[in-house]
């Protein structure tokens, strides 16, 4: 199955990739993991079971690139933080990468001013012909992915906000370039690269 719907549990995260990117980098234990995930609390959840779900999704996006990105990540200024969070999400996750490579750099090739409101019902429909594995989700589901993409589109400064879903440029800070064009992801790099 090509597509996933892991991207609901969260958008960039990027505070909480910090936290996690710190724990990888320091080669925690089990019992290090599970001291900040629970009585520390590290990423500030409402409930274990929150904490761990979320860690769960950011540790597998982190886990795609190599340590020199979760530096990046863990000490980068804001901009190269979430820039690398990005790369790490689209790297992990086909729906987000398809989502950016198939209809968001359409959108700034024919100069369109904001994502049409029909964009993601559009995508979806298109993903269950691509992918003949993938199951009905629900409306609700569809809705929490919906939410999650277009949260990472206005975090990582792609659109103005949720609601008028304006296009702006997007320049990627150039250690993210630099780290994606020295690992071979040029994938990652053309999904991101696509404001003019």
């Amino acid at each position: 199955m090509r597509y996933r719907a892991d991207i609901t549990a969260g958008s960039l995260k990027v505070a909480e990739s910090r936290v996690i990117a710190d724990l990888l980098l320091k080669q925690a234990d089990d019992a290090a993991w599970k001291a900040a995930l629970g009585e520390n609390n590290l990423l500030q959840t409402r409930s274990p079971a929150t904490s761990r779900r979320l860690a769960r999704l950011i540790r597998n996006r982190l886990e795609t690139m190599s340590p020199e990105l979760w530096k990046l990540v863990s000490d980068g200024n804001s901009t190269v933080s979430t820039h690398a969070c990005l790369a790490a999400a689209v790297k992990h996750s086909a729906l987000l990468a398809d989502f950016f490579g198939l209809v968001l750099k359409e959108q700034y090739r024919v100069f369109a001013e904001k994502l049409p409101s029909t964009v993601w019902g559009d995508f979806v429909a298109d993903c269950q012909s691509r992918d003949p594995e993938l199951p009905d989700w629900s409306e609700s589901t569809i809705k929490r992915l919906k939410s999650s993409v277009f949260q990472i589109l206005q975090q990582a400064g792609y659109i103005d906000s949720t609601k008028s879903l304006r296009l702006q440029t997007v320049h990627i800070a150039d250690e993210v370039v630099r780290y994606l064009k020295n690992h071979d992801e040029g994938n990652v790099l053309r999904c991101i690269e696509v404001a003019p």
